[in-house]
């Protein structure tokens, strides 16, 4: 599970993170499935174990894993975070739509264009 982009400025446990998120999100990792050991993952990423122990624990703390004590790191119920992806990111785009319309644009003509630009349509 080839994880970092070396070209990629962001700290590599972000980098861990996001890209774990991902993949749960988009139901590669299943619920309840164990993600690699702390040190599996290191080493088939060549990075520090600490790195990886860290993105663990942010995973954690968002609620996208969790730890069962001597038997590793599970991914969590995916349906939950789903929904809460969906949240966020209903909110940024209504943060988005509230600026184009501060600045005068036609909200929906942007949602059109974006559309487009990734092949999709309303």
């Amino acid at each position: 599970m080839n994880l970092i982009d070396w070209r990629d400025a962001r700290p590599i446990y972000e980098q861990i993170t996001e890209r774990i998120k991902r993949l749960i999100l988009m139901d590669v990792l299943a619920p309840g499935e164990q993600l690699p050991s702390v040190r599996t993952l290191a080493m088939e990423n060549s990075t520090n174990p600490n790195t990886v122990q860290k993105a663990y624990a942010e995973l954690e703390r968002q609620g996208y894993a969790y730890t069962v004590r001597g038997r590793g790191v599970f991914v969590a119920d995916s349906a939950v975070l789903k929904d809460k992806r969906r949240g966020e990111l209903a909110e940024e785009i209504a943060s988005l739509l509230r600026e184009a319309k501060e600045a005068g644009f036609d909200a929906a003509q942007l949602c059109e264009e974006a559309l487009k630009r990734i092949g999709g349509d309303i």
